[in-house]
């Protein structure tokens, strides 16, 4: 079976796994503080252009999302979200079980817009009882989105601008972050530079394990280790958090093997357009929701694994096939003839 259904079902990149062992016997101090999360935290403020970025590590997207958004969030405040959105239906209400509302906006492919933000937040205190409703405090966003999607250049400019008008941090979900920066037009410095905090996904780019937290906006640099340690997110081994963004951000390693990856399932995109089958999303990045009927699904999971997505109609669902950066090339080239004669 070949699995194509997400990208965190390889371990980690060899280079990874080599430098954990060369590094397994160093003593270090504990809990982040040692030379190897200092020297990535250099690499990663160097990739974003932003040398007072503030960098913390902890394991994973969930534990990161919901460690944000309670470090930020008073206790009456909610955060504003795409309905679709990774904290409102996919982690199992973490941030609700932590006090706060997900404020879920209606969403068109993933996004929310700046006008959206600014429209939720003007009719919030336009309201004669704004005082018992819960207050918008930040924004969430992914990028890429759930569906693969991403936010442009200029729709991040837009978003920034009003989140910063009516003083509301915004927060990027970047547990994909690679695949995104591959294929949109918004760079690291311009995350660092129009995001107040955002993270750097490396479970799903080629770490064994662990996102990296970056927090350019100095009023949010303020404790946040408390709020790590309070939420059980600090490893008392943080060096091996250190080392694998060590790894990835000393030769580009991080935008080579991510962008390779989005070039594999643009390959598998064009051979579904090849026969005809419409995508559910316009997807630039590793994901793609290709329309299939029954038969057409039954055909390719004799050996290929990946996604239901959800019923298009009584005939076709929307299924999602994802690479990563482990994808190898014989895996897509053998769904690629599989798609070449795939039933009708």
């Amino acid at each position: 079976m070949i699995r194509f259904e997400s990208d965190y079902t390889e371990g980690a990149h060899e280079a990874i796994l080599r430098r954990m062992v060369e590094t397994n016997l160093e003593q270090t101090g504990g809990y982040g503080i040692d030379p190897h999360c200092e020297n990535a935290r250099a690499l990663i403020r160097q990739a974003c252009a932003c040398p007072e970025a503030e960098v913390q590590f902890l394991v994973g997207g969930t534990q990161a999302n919901a460690t944000v958004i309670a470090s930020i969030l008073r206790p009456h405040q909610g955060v504003i979200s795409a309905a679709t959105g990774h904290i409102n239906v996919h982690e199992t209400g973490a941030v609700e079980a932590l006090g706060h509302k997900v404020l879920a906006l209606p969403e068109k492919d993933g996004k929310i817009t700046a006008e959206q933000v600014e429209a939720l937040v003007l009719a919030h205190y336009a309201d004669e009882a704004f005082e018992h409703i819960v207050q918008p405090g930040m924004v969430y966003i992914s990028h890429p989105t759930e569906y693969g999607t991403l936010y442009t250049l200029a729709e991040l400019t837009a978003l920034s601008a009003v989140c910063r008008k009516y003083g509301l941090p915004l927060f990027a979900d970047g547990a994909r972050l690679g695949y995104g920066l591959a294929a949109g037009d918004v760079t690291l410095a311009d995350m660092a530079r129009l995001c107040d905090i955002f993270y750097i996904g490396g479970t799903k780019c080629g770490a064994l394990f662990g996102e990296a937290v970056v927090i350019p906006t100095p009023a949010l640099q303020k404790d946040f280790r408390y709020h790590i340690k309070q939420r059980g997110g600090m490893l008392a081994k943080g060096r091996l958090l250190g080392i694998q963004f060590e790894v990835l951000f000393a030769d580009g390693l991080y935008q080579r093997i991510t962008a390779q990856a989005v070039e594999q399932a643009q390959r598998i995109r064009a051979a579904f357009a090849a026969r005809g089958i419409d995508m559910l999303i316009d997807s630039p990045t590793n994901q793609q929701f290709p329309i299939l009927t029954k038969d057409q699904q039954a055909f390719l999971a004799r050996d290929f694994a990946f996604t239901h997505w959800g019923a298009v109609d009584a005939r076709h669902d929307a299924v999602r096939f994802c690479t990563s950066w482990a994808t190898r090339e014989e895996s897509v080239q053998a769904l690629l003839d599989a798609i070449a004669v795939m039933p009708a």
